[in-house]
């Protein structure tokens, strides 16, 4: 009897330790009040919306004068390859309008290529100085969609110019 109960009990634990592993839309916080899910930026860069299933986080190094691009899902989780030489940002800072291309960035250490990678970086000396500035991404490919002229602020919840 108790060796049943035991073998029992050792079926059902795995059941319930992975049963509480699934995430939710919503969660309840320690205070008792629920919390809903929400999607940040994993670098925290400007997400831009590239339709409902994509993410182009953008996060510029003043110090480098580099501005990244990742390509993410929905949620700002996964990182998502792009078949994409570049992407070309039409930008207006300080009132002028400038073109910066963020180039494919190739990653020996996750297999990542130009033409099958998740980052784009580029430099301009003018983003060391650069605030808040509006922009367009004029093309980028994703899983053989493209998404064009899609519009942003930088930083996020900036007031545009």
């Amino acid at each position: 009897m108790i060796r049943r109960r035991s073998i029992g009990i050792l079926l059902l634990l795995p059941a319930l330790l992975l049963g509480g592993c699934g995430r939710t839309a919503d969660s309840t916080a320690a205070d008792g009040k629920p919390q809903l899910h929400q999607d940040v930026p994993p670098h925290g860069g400007t997400p831009v919306a590239l339709g409902d299933d994509y993410n182009l986080e953008l996060v510029r190094d003043p110090a480098a004068g580099t501005l990244s691009g990742y390509v993410l899902d929905d949620e700002m989780e996964e990182f998502i390859r792009s078949s994409s030489p570049a992407v070309t940002l039409e930008l207006t800072v300080g009132g002028e309008p400038r073109e910066l291309v963020l180039a494919a960035v190739a990653n020996q250490a996750t297999g990542e290529t130009v033409g099958d990678t998740s980052l784009f970086q580029g430099q301009a000396d003018w983003l060391k100085a650069a605030g808040n500035f509006t922009g367009k991404v004029r093309l980028i490919t994703i899983r053989g969609t493209p998404f064009a002229d899609v519009s942003f602020v930088f930083p996020a919840g900036a007031a545009k110019e």
